[in-house]
């Protein structure tokens, strides 16, 4: 064994752990700060003054990451998400606009969050900016349920139609008092006319997933970091536009 070698190996590797563990340790300190608290919180919820909140106490001090969280060493931009087809891995999540005459990608984009939820604004600014004018109809399924994008979109000029349950399930339990613009979508749903527009939704943004799986054979990133993977979501999501518009050519 090459001693020297090896233990360049493993300070190297001691190196990476410790690097992985500041990239948790600053991320958990985000969120705590998202959520209100403090450095010196000493564990207690606390009101907008800074006093002490009846209730339970947090279970780790601020900072500190859940001992079951993980850093991927080779790409430390993704995140662990739930595969469709169960069990987990590290992802990115790809999110695409399709116009309902061709099926072109009108807007492409890409996060780290596995929460589709607060994603809606941005991908109808990015419609918007493709496009030059924002849709008249908006069809989203219920992973962009939100009471705060609800409220982010409330003066949107676009007709939204977001589903507030998976079809064909039972039908989702809303708080009024909480969550009111939430109870005006389903309400919305009762209508006949918002139902029919709704089920448009995946024949229309369900096929390109399919062609760009199915037809360009892309099924995972080959670039690693945030940037590089939103930019090779934007050059996949236009070459299937271009195969796209090729086919719709009168030869």
């Amino acid at each position: 064994m090459d001693l020297p070698a090896e233990i360049e190996r493993r300070q190297d590797r001691l190196a990476v752990i410790r690097a992985a563990r500041e990239r948790l340790e600053a991320r958990q300190r985000e969120a705590d700060t998202a959520r209100g608290r403090s450095a010196d919180d000493d564990r207690k919820p606390r009101d907008g003054d800074g006093k002490p909140k009846k209730g339970p106490r947090y279970q780790r001090d601020f900072g500190e990451p859940n001992p079951k969280a993980q850093e991927n060493f080779t790409d430390p931009d993704s995140r662990i998400m739930r595969r469709a087809g169960g069990g987990f891995d590290y992802c990115y999540n790809a999110q695409a606009a399709v116009d309902d005459t061709a099926h072109i990608i009108v807007a492409a984009e890409l996060t780290n969050s596995g929460a589709d939820s607060r994603q809606l604004p941005g991908m109808l600014e990015a419609v918007r900016i493709t496009a030059g004018s924002h849709p008249q109809q908006v069809l989203a399924d219920a992973g962009y349920r939100s009471e705060v994008v609800f409220a982010a979109l409330q003066d949107h000029p676009a007709d939204l139609v977001i589903a507030i349950g998976r079809e064909g399930k039972r039908e989702v339990l809303i708080d009024v008092g909480r969550r009111p613009l939430t109870a005006a979508m389903a309400e919305k749903f009762r209508a006949e006319e918002t139902q029919n527009a709704y089920r448009r939704r995946k024949w229309l943004s369900e096929p390109p997933n399919g062609w760009i799986k199915s037809v360009l054979g892309f099924r995972q990133f080959s670039l690693r970091g945030l940037h590089k993977v939103q930019a090779e979501w934007k050059l996949v999501c236009a070459a299937l536009n271009l195969r796209r518009m090729a086919s719709l050519v009168p030869a």
